[in-house]
């Protein structure tokens, strides 16, 4: 347990340092850790969250064919007339669509289509599209909140718990949209100075034509249909019975069957270093698990609150928040829940308050939640890479925000 415990510490910060790339930091840690028998081959293959794996994978390959037809363009030059060079308008847009996609869709496979039309949008107006990233990986962890399909640990308290849609609805979802009004506010607040946009780009957004922009009608029309019919088998995956990787890498797969663009050039879009960062990200935190490490960290509430119930649900509530933050929601969410188990004794209230941690925790860092490391991942390869504590500087006082409302909420409806 030492020994993972401490090689996550050091893997992390050097992460933060930003000295080496990340990719070849969790790489080199979960190797490491296979070699000295901390995990064994079969334990670091269980601890990756293979599901997380394939949905980037096939929603990286449908956004790689159907960006290439041009439609991303049509749809920020559209989204450009619409806001019509009102900074302000232009953050609504973005951030109102990232986080109701994030609740009915889910957070990772939404800033995988939304980036890209950010990043032409940030293009035509002359912009920083780090802000605009970064505001929308903090909506999306938000908006993912409300919904038990909108982020992962979400999908895991179901599992365990059998709660419906319709209660995850009526119980976060109200302090998800006032955490995302506030959160907004105040990151257009902060980013105000760096999203000005100069009247002559405004002019030239405004005159563009927004149906010049697609490049290749003719493939737009084979491609298009399999992107929106994949979108919408997220929302009835459950229904059928189908996890949202086999849902993305379907799509893929018949979106593949039908281009007509080869097939290296898109294999080699794939973003590679966000996956391979993932894994060994994945082996490392398994290995926390496995040693019991994350265990430990779960059960300290039991010993601190002494019973006392309302002091037992925002325990549960700031301690998913910080662990979360300094490993990844996912597999913090699996070890409080035989936790919370516990401690709730039937009681669905600590079920919110882990919920609610977890994925407000999941903004803190870059590492906390997959979408964080999706988007990163692009923004780096289009050349305005996101630095460890530059999302820092912005996303825990986000989620330091985001928690005392949570707090308040928790106290007055469930304490």
């Amino acid at each position: 347990m030492a020994f993972a415990v401490t090689l996550f510490a050091v893997a992390l910060a050097l992460i933060a340092s930003e000295r080496i790339d990340r990719t070849k930091v969790a790489l080199a840690g979960a190797a490491l850790l296979v070699v000295t028998a901390t995990l064994d081959q079969a334990q670091a293959v269980d601890a990756i969250d293979w599901n997380t794996i394939g949905l980037l994978v096939g929603m990286m390959v449908l956004v790689r064919l159907t960006e290439t037809t041009g439609v991303y363009t049509w749809l920020a030059i559209r989204a450009g007339q619409w806001s019509r060079g009102r900074p302000l308008h232009v953050v609504l847009a973005l951030a109102g669509t990232t986080a109701v996609l994030s609740a009915f869709l889910d957070n990772v496979t939404t800033v995988l289509l939304i980036v890209p039309i950010t990043f032409l949008l940030a293009d035509a107006f002359d912009i920083d599209p780090v802000p605009l990233v970064i505001i929308e990986i903090i909506t999306s962890n938000i908006g993912g909140t409300a919904t038990l399909i909108g982020d992962p640990p979400n999908i895991l308290i179901a599992g365990h718990t059998g709660l419906s849609f319709g209660a995850f609805l009526t119980n976060l979802a109200p302090i998800a949209v006032l955490t995302l009004v506030v959160v907004i506010g105040g990151l257009y607040l902060a980013f105000r100075a760096r999203l000005q946009i100069a009247p002559e780009a405004r002019d030239r957004v405004m005159e563009l034509d927004a149906a010049r922009s697609i490049e290749d009608a003719s493939e737009a029309r084979r491609m298009l249909p399999v992107l929106v019919l994949t979108i919408v088998a997220f929302f009835v995956h459950k229904p059928l019975h189908l996890e949202p990787a086999t849902v993305a890498l379907a799509g893929a797969s018949v979106a593949l069957l039908l281009t007509r663009q080869p097939l290296q050039p898109t294999i080699a879009a794939i973003e590679w270093p966000t996956l391979f960062f993932l894994l060994g990200l994945f082996v490392m935190v398994g290995a926390l698990e496995e040693t019991g490490a994350l265990a430990e960290v779960a059960d300290g509430i039991a010993s601190v609150t002494g019973g006392n119930r309302t002091a037992e649900l925002l325990g549960v509530l700031w301690t998913a928040a910080v662990g979360s933050a300094a490993v990844d929601n996912i597999p913090f969410t699996a070890a409080m829940i035989p936790v919370v188990d516990t401690l709730g004794a039937g009681d669905d209230a600590y079920w919110w308050a882990l919920a609610l941690g977890a994925c407000f925790g999941g903004n803190a860092t870059l590492v906390a939640a997959a979408p964080n490391v999706a988007a990163s991942g692009m923004a780096a390869r289009a050349g305005a890479p996101i630095g460890f504590m530059t999302f820092l500087r912005y996303g825990v006082p986000a989620t330091f925000v985001s928690l005392l409302l949570a707090t308040g909420y928790v106290m007055l409806r469930y304490a």
